[in-house]
């Protein structure tokens, strides 16, 4: 009798499984062509690879920050021909830092990218184009963001603080003790802030901090645990220092340790002060902000008699500066704190020709009693999401003008799928450079009824 043969290991149908590739693995790859988020996309051996920080036509050395199936995440570790768009970072933490993805293009190839990516989503989802392009809306490519929040960790095994911003591809935290994009109000603390929270006592019960630069400088520390009087005295005087706010979140909503002090942010163009609470969202872009608001407004061309509907419309970003030239505002937001901030920024203006509401606007407006009335004009800002439910029923609303502003342009393009069947045409689409430095993309699209 033969002997048996144990431990045969029999080949699945669809053939071999091809090994994983490790984590941290370093690979040679030539770079074919750009991804429409910024990375460069190689193929090799049946996989096709994402590599942060690469440019088209380029030949890299990459390492592996992640695989599943034959695809294959990665970031530049070396390049030995580069391409000719290529500029030095401009900053020391580039590619370590998750932050900045694109600082290596030119800031008018980082325009061109974001177009193509609007304008890709819009023909290949929805079929369309607009019958008219805007010129990028951009402002300064540093120097721009007004708020951040930093991570904070405590590592028990190095007995540790570690304090700066999230690594590319990971949980990691690269400790950062400049950083270009922040505003220059910013700049200082955030340098000093790792060697202040160093001395607190008790550093493994420390959360995050959030900086904040408008009316008045803020800073949030969020924390698991009471706080000594000695880690408030030092937390104290070093806002004093940079004359900041404190503020602490710990159960409950965030709170400034000073109740009387305000803070918010300016609408210059319209005189408009606008109170703002950590944790609020906020546009991190206050040159572009402004500017998007302006645009909004030329688009949307509000006339005095009407009446606009603004769709999740936060703490009246839009809403405040539409009150000034029509009607009626009706300014809608799902988060009930907002809202009520956003109606106590309209009474301190004496804008009594707005109402807010609350509500979940990722339902159908069928059944809301402030919608009933109807609308010459719709403006909606949603967040990444998008708005499909909302945009199932706008034509209902009577609205002949609609300025959609997105921070998602393939949401954008599903939802301008549903506008074009209710009888919306696309007339216009531009970027909005809210993030430079980032292939992260906010758009605005104007529709008008057939």
């Amino acid at each position: 009798m033969a002997k048996p043969v144990r431990g045969l290991r029999f080949q699945p149908s669809g053939g071999s499984r091809a090994a994983q590739i490790p984590v941290g693995k370093k690979q040679r790859l030539t770079i074919e062509r750009l991804a429409n988020d910024g990375r460069g996309i190689a193929f090799l051996e049946g996989r096709t690879w994402f590599v942060v920080g690469a440019l088209a036509g380029e030949e890299v050395e990459a390492r592996v920050l992640g695989a599943h199936g034959k695809v294959v995440e990665a970031r530049t570790e070396r390049v030995f021909s580069a391409s000719d768009l290529r500029r030095p970072a401009p900053c020391a933490h580039a590619g370590r830092c998750g932050g900045c993805s694109v600082q290596h293009l030119p800031h008018d190839e980082q325009l061109a990218l974001k177009q193509r990516m609007l304008a890709e989503q819009l023909s290949r989802v929805a079929g369309v184009e607009p019958e008219e392009w805007a010129a990028p809306l951009s402002g300064p490519e540093f120097g721009y963001r007004r708020r951040a929040r930093v991570a904070v960790r405590w590592d028990a095994k190095a007995k540790k603080l570690e304090v700066g911003f999230r690594a590319a591809g990971s949980q990691d935290i690269v400790a950062i003790d400049e950083c270009p994009v922040l505003v220059q109000p910013l700049q200082p603390i955030m340098s000093r802030l790792p060697a202040m929270l160093q001395r607190l006592s008790k550093p493994q019960a420390l959360g995050h901090v959030e900086l904040f630069s408008g009316s008045a400088i803020a800073v949030l520390l969020r924390h698991m645990a009471p706080l000594s009087a000695a880690d408030l005295e030092i937390l104290q005087a070093f806002c004093a220092f940079h004359e900041a706010q404190l503020w602490l979140h710990g159960e409950g909503e965030p709170q400034p340790v000073d109740p009387d002090q305000a803070l918010g942010y300016r609408l210059e163009p319209w005189n408009l002060q606008l109170a703002y609470r950590p944790g609020d969202f906020v546009q991190v872009n206050a040159g572009v902000n402004e500017a998007m608001v302006a645009q909004a407004l030329e688009w949307l061309a509000p006339q005095a008699d009407e009446r606009v509907l603004d769709l999740f419309c936060g703490l009246g970003n839009f809403a405040l500066p539409l009150a000034q030239n029509v009607r009626e505002v009706v300014a809608v937001e799902g988060v009930a704190t907002m809202v009520a901030r956003a109606a106590e920024n309209a009474a301190s203006k004496n804008l009594h020709n707005t109402r807010f509401f609350q509500a979940d606007l990722s339902q159908p407006l069928s059944d809301a009693e402030w919608a009933r009335e109807g609308f010459s004009a719709v403006l909606l800002d949603p967040p990444r999401d998008g708005a499909f439910e909302v945009v199932r029923k706008l034509a209902s609303l009577g609205a002949k003008r609609l300025v959609y502003v997105s921070c998602n342009p393939a949401t954008l393009a599903r939802d301008t799928v549903e506008l074009v069947k209710q009888g919306y045409r696309l007339k216009r689409a531009g970027i909005l450079d809210m993030f430079p430095q980032t292939a992260h993309v906010e758009a605005m699209a104007l529709f008008e009824a057939s």
